[in-house]
């Protein structure tokens, strides 16, 4: 899309107003005479810093004049919230609603004009719909859901469905397959086709994948991951006959897909982390503040090295008592992180280990899960087999 400004000037300092004609490109909020008035903040410096709802990022955002616009995409949340940027000369803060979207631009050293939106992560047409999808997927001895998929119609690959992930990632490799292949433009699962998708390169799948997809390409639709079937079931609304599922609200921190669960020590905010094939993670943090390893017995413990060489401890220990859904779990082995999160904030994991004891639906139009006992139950922890 082209842009033709004009900068409004009072006295020699830019007045916080641009008028935007639009030439062609993608739609924009017009006003009268084919104008858009949006609201302009300044900068000297690329780096910006964001508040999104409760949480504080700094030097989070880097500006780009090239980008018209340059998309923020909001934690997700179904309630009204604020989410302010700070430029190290000026700020704005803008109310963000569901499927709400919100353009100014940001003058960078008083010549670059940084078209900026921020968008809800729920979008204005994640209202369901559509007709029910049935993918077939195998359990790895990784305890990874791994799913067939095609690229631009004749390239197959193999995915993990992690919910403690977003969109679409693939591997270097699996990228460079094909070396005339510049970008995906289709990406095919089941019946679903996606048109031009976004696609990340990855180092981090499950063992043996090409890449991974995310809970988000599911927004407003129903997840039903069936282990006893082996079926990845995409439902346009909530299925009936849910007999002998427990439903408990599913919570989002940063986006992220997470539910209460407790151990005897106390109640926590768990992740749910398909990816991973560990049972449980605590966070540091939550473990010290419970007491969480007084008196557990230590199944393992493995000496980590960062690229410094620095090393450090992390301790499994046997949990004798989890509870999740009014389902009690016993003698859970349970990873202990030894420093800092690495998603930035405390929370604590429940990986594959856990969750495939279970079959879930994710209600994504409603944020609940529904969980039932199912077959792999009574199945040896990886860690102990």
């Amino acid at each position: 899309m082209r842009y033709l400004l004009l900068i409004l000037v009072t006295m020699g300092t830019v007045a916080p107003m641009v008028m935007v004609g639009q030439t062609g490109g993608a739609p924009v909020q017009v006003g009268a005479a084919g104008v858009v008035r949006l609201p302009v903040i300044k900068a000297g410096s690329k780096k910006v810093s964001i508040r999104d709802g409760e949480f504080f990022d700094r030097d989070a955002w880097n500006l780009s004049p090239a980008a018209r616009p340059d998309v923020y995409t909001a934690d997700r949340t179904r309630k009204t919230k604020w989410v302010t940027f700070y430029t190290d000369l000026d700020s704005i803060r803008v109310k963000v609603r569901p499927g709400g979207r919100y353009d100014f631009v940001i003058l960078l050293n008083g010549k670059d004009s940084c078209f900026t939106r921020v968008v809800s992560a729920i979008p204005p047409s994640a209202e369901g719909g559509g007709k029910t999808d049935t993918i077939p997927f195998t359990l790895t001895e990784y305890n990874a859901i791994a799913t067939k998929a095609v690229i631009d119609g004749d390239d197959t690959v193999t995915l993990h469905f992690d919910v403690g992930s977003f969109s679409w990632h693939l591997t270097k490799d699996a990228m460079l397959r094909k070396p005339s292949r510049k970008k995906v433009k289709t990406l095919q699962m089941g019946t679903r086709i996606w048109e031009s998708p976004s696609v990340g390169v990855t180092g981090f799948t499950a063992h043996d994948m090409d890449g991974r997809f995310g809970w988000d390409l599911f927004e407003g639709r129903q997840v039903e991951i069936d282990y006893d079937k082996n079926l990845l079931i995409i439902h346009p609304r909530l299925p009936r006959g849910l007999k002998g599922y427990i439903r408990e609200k599913l919570l989002f921190q940063r986006s992220y897909v997470c539910v209460k669960a407790s151990f005897g020590a106390g109640e926590g905010c768990f992740m749910l982390d398909t990816g991973s094939d560990q049972a449980a993670i605590v966070d540091s943090g939550w473990a010290a503040a419970h007491r969480f390893t007084d008196g557990l017995r230590v199944v393992k413990t493995t000496v980590l090295k960062d690229p410094r060489g620095d090393r450090y401890e992390t301790r499994t220990v046997e949990a004798p008592m989890f509870e999740l859904g009014h389902t009690r779990l016993s003698n859970v082995p349970t990873l202990v992180l030894a420093g800092r999160n690495p998603t930035g904030f405390e929370v604590n994991f429940l990986g594959n280990d856990v969750l495939k004891r279970f079959n879930i639906i994710l209600d994504f139009r409603h944020d609940y899960i529904y969980l039932k006992p199912n077959r792999l139950m009574g199945t040896t922890y990886k860690v102990n087999s």
